[in-house]
């Protein structure tokens, strides 16, 4: 029996994931085997040929579905094309290949990409990317493409400079600018908070955007609050509940950090959209757990878990409470143009995080008592 290959079990999850989504899976399958390339072929049994950082067991595929009350839900892919060898370079330069195949042949457009490249290339660039690429799915529509630049692949310090070198080019200069007197805390720029991501729609649309992506560690809820603030349609008492419910409570995240991304559109002097991801797997024992704060989003924004459950279904190949990082990211989109939840949902292609195995807790009361059931009421 041939062994299962990269492109074997991502092809077979994003086809269900679709079918979930009630999207036609043959041209979503298609692009993600021509994402892949030759990696692609690599059988599974085969440790990973580069550490992607797009997972935790570095699939370089990271899949989504997105719910929003003006569309059904839309299926999305993040990738990384992986050169031969691998490298930053490498893979940036292999990217750039796939997209440059897609642009003749889906129509996409790179001018604003072609005006900011020469800013985002380096010889020998830092950090844990170079260029990722996005695909979006939506039901009856062609597939939407977006690029994922590094503002830190010359050096944390430069990050600031970079980006607002690239946004005075695309005349976004001023809505920067407001998104920096927001989102950063005093004296954090490139400290706690860091420019992580830039990412560029690939289409001339009305509603082609640039969004820039803030990491934000040790963050607390008003420092989130704060942030979004600068968007006039961004309902923080809505962000505000919608980080309670999925850190459990938690009002200051010192584990892995928040991100916050900005939607910048040319004519208008600040964000017009802000979008917090919340790393819910560093804040839950398993799955099963994220699972229920998940569906808790779900219900109070009135999507409902059964698209859920036919997604996790596509993708999950064990039971949720056998391990962390199923569901890696919950996110939370204000504003324009399509506000809504996105749930994130990790291939797993390599390996699974075990589940975090908490010492349970001796109740010394019912030690003392005559039936001697130590224990009694815990799990």
């Amino acid at each position: 029996m041939d062994e299962v290959s990269l492109s074997d079990r991502l092809g077979d999850q994003l086809k269900r994931l679709c079918e979930a989504g009630g999207i036609a899976s043959a041209e979503p399958v298609e692009l993600l085997e021509n994402l892949l390339g030759p990696a692609g072929s690599q059988p599974l049994s085969a440790p990973p040929r580069w550490p992607s950082d797009i997972a935790d067991d570095h699939t370089p595929v990271e899949f989504s579905i997105a719910f929003s009350a003006t569309e059904p839900p839309t299926v999305r892919i993040l990738g990384e094309t992986l050169g031969a060898p691998p490298g930053r370079s490498a893979n940036t330069a292999a990217t750039r290949r796939f997209l440059d195949r897609q642009a003749h042949r889906a129509g996409l457009s790179t001018s604003r990409l072609d005006s900011v490249r020469d800013l985002f290339t380096a010889d020998d660039p830092q950090g844990a990317f170079a260029l990722w690429c996005s695909l979006v799915f939506r039901n009856g529509r062609r597939p939407e493409f977006k690029v994922y630049l590094n503002p830190e692949l010359r050096g944390v310090d430069r990050a600031p400079g970079l980006v607002a070198e690239a946004l005075h080019r695309l005349g976004l200069g001023r809505s920067f600018r407001a998104m920096l007197d927001h989102g950063i805390r005093p004296g954090e720029l490139g400290r706690r908070d860091r420019l992580t991501f830039f990412a560029l729609d690939l289409h001339d649309g009305a509603q082609a955007r640039v969004k820039v992506y803030l990491t934000h560690h040790d963050a607390g809820v008003r420092d989130v609050v704060r942030a979004a603030g600068v968007v006039h349609d961004a309902d923080t008492t809505r962000l505000a509940e919608f980080v309670d419910m999925a850190g459990d409570g938690r009002t200051r995240f010192t584990g892995l950090p928040l991100v916050g991304s900005y939607t910048l559109v040319e004519g208008v002097d600040r964000p017009v959209g802000y979008s917090l991801y919340v790393p819910i797997r560093g804040y839950v024992d398993d799955d099963e757990e994220a699972y229920d704060r998940v569906v808790a989003v779900l219900d109070r924004y009135g999507f409902g878990r059964t698209v859920l459950d036919r997604a996790l279904a596509a993708v999950a190949r064990r039971p949720l409470r056998d391990g962390v990082g199923l569901i890696p990211h919950l996110s939370l989109r204000l504003g324009a143009p399509r506000p809504g939840v996105t749930v994130y949902l990790s291939a797993e292609a390599y390996q699974v995080t075990p589940p975090v195995r908490r010492p349970l807790t001796v109740d010394r009361t019912a030690l003392a008592t005559p039936t001697g059931r130590a224990g009694a009421g815990h799990p």
